[in-house]
């Protein structure tokens, strides 16, 4: 993600949690959240996912 976005990101943020938290949010809105679905994000799916958003900027 870094490397295909490293042009795009302008801010990052790193939240430590517990208990197998991940979520990803862009600009707010919650991309993926591993606490819903039970299972870590494909990185291809993520990738995918953040590909569209930035077709829509």
């Amino acid at each position: 993600m870094l490397t295909t976005f490293k042009h795009r990101i302008k801010d990052l943020k790193l939240i430590p949690a517990t208990g197998g938290c991940f979520e990803l949010k862009v600009d707010g809105d919650l991309i993926y959240s591993k606490l819903q679905t039970g299972r870590f994000p494909d990185e291809q799916a993520i990738l995918d996912v953040l590909h569209q958003r930035a077709g829509k900027n």
